[in-house]
C-alpha cells in the first residue's frame, strides 16, 4: 500500500472515529518513514476537516464530530514522540488560550473547539470553566499565546469578554493577542462591540478563524472581526 493510500486511511478512520484503525495507520505510516508532520497536517487534520464539513451539511451530528475529535487527539499523542523539536514548532499552527468565562461553568463547546483545534495543528491550554478574565492574560503571557478564545453559554458571562479585552488594553498588550469569541448568546455584532478579532459560530468553524488569523499578516486588533458561519436569534 503507497504512503497516500495509507493517508487516506488514516483521514478515513478518523471521520469514522475508529480509535483502533487510526493507531494502525500511524503506525503504518511511521513505519514507513513518512515524516510525522506530514501525517499530521494532512492525514489528521484532513479527517477532521471532513468530518467537520459533514457535521456542518448535518450528515452527522455532535456525537460523531466529537468522537473525530477524541480520535484525532489520540493521533497526535501518538505522534508526538516522534516529533523533533524543530518539526514540532513548524508543526505548530500557534498557541491558544482558552476556557469559558466567568459565572458560566458549561463546557461541552468550549472542549470540543479545544480538541478540535488541538487536532489540527494549534497548541491549547485549556483553563477550564468560570475563568476570570485575567486568567487568560496571566497564561497567555506565560505561555506567549498568539490567540486567545473566550466562550461564553450564559448572558450573564458575556460582560466579562468585554472585560478582558478592556484589560488588555489598559495592560498595552493588545497587540500581543487575537481574541476570539464565541458561544451559544454570542454574535458577529456582539463579536464586533467588544472590538474582538473574530467570531466562530461552529466548533470546527474555529479552526478556519484561527488559521486565518494566523496567516492575515496583520497585528492585533484588527479593524473588524472576522466572522465564520453567522448565529441568528429565534
Amino acid at each position: 500500500m503507497s504512503n497516500q493510500e495509507l493517508l487516506s486511511k488514516l483521514t478515513e478512520a478518523v471521520v469514522e472515529g475508529s480509535a483502533e484503525k487510526a493507531k494502525t495507520a500511524v503506525d503504518s505510516l511511521l513505519n514507513a518513514g513518512v515524516d510525522p508532520v506530514e501525517i499530521m497536517q494532512v492525514g489528521v487534520a484532513g479527517g477532521m476537516a471532513r468530518i467537520g464539513q459533514l457535521f456542518q451539511d448535518f450528515e452527522v451530528y455532535l456525537p460523531e464530530l466529537m468522537l473525530a475529535a477524541d480520535v484525532g487527539k489520540a493521533c497526535l499523542e501518538q505522534l508526538a514522540p516522534h516529533m523533533t523539536k524543530k518539526q514540532s514548532a513548524s508543526a505548530s499552527l500557534g498557541k491558544v488560550v482558552l476556557g469559558t468565562m466567568t459565572g458560566d461553568v458549561h463546557d461541552i463547546g468550549k472542549n470540543l473547539v479545544g480538541a478540535v483545534l488541538g487536532a489540527s495543528g494549534f497548541e491549547v491550554y485549556d483553563l477550564g470553566v468560570d475563568v476570570p478574565p485575567l486568567n487568560f492574560v496571566k497564561k497567555a503571557e506565560e505561555v506567549k499565546a498568539t490567540i486567545i478564545g473566550l466562550s461564553s453559554l450564559l448572558t450573564t458571562s458575556l460582560p466579562y469578554q468585554k472585560d478582558l479585552v478592556a484589560y488588555l488594553n489598559d495592560m498595552g498588550l493588545r497587540q500581543n493577542y487575537y481574541v476570539v469569541v464565541g458561544g451559544g448568546p454570542v454574535t458577529p455584532e456582539w463579536a464586533g462591540k467588544i472590538k474582538s478579532d473574530g467570531y466562530a459560530r461552529l466548533a470546527t468553524e474555529a479552526v478556519e478563524l484561527c488559521r486565518q488569523l494566523v496567516a492575515c499578516g496583520k497585528k492585533p486588533p484588527l479593524d473588524s472581526p472576522i466572522i465564520i458561519g453567522s448565529q441568528t436569534n429565534d
